[in-house]
């Protein structure tokens, strides 16, 4: 087996802890296969923020909103840090 050039997919994510504040990003989000895999029109509350990282496991993050909505999971390079209020 041929060793892979690429440098590793996690070297570009952004470093995003458990309890870190997150919404997602639309352009990064909107052909991506999470996109495909759920309803055509995402949500608002998910760009506009913030939803709380609950767990990181490789590239993807463990997401809750405030709001009585399932938890879900996104790669990392969908989300961005919330900015501060």
């Amino acid at each position: 087996m041929a060793p892979d050039a690429s440098p590793p997919a996690s070297a570009a994510l952004p470093t995003l802890k458990k309890g870190a504040l997150v919404r997602v990003n639309r352009q990064a989000y909107r052909n991506s296969l999470e996109a495909q895999a759920s309803d055509r029109q995402a949500p608002d509350y998910i760009f506009e923020g913030p939803g709380e990282v609950l767990l990181v496991k490789g590239d993807y993050a463990q997401l809750r909103w405030r709001r009585p909505v399932p938890d879900v999971w996104l790669r990392l390079d969908q989300l961005e840090a919330y900015p501060d209020s």
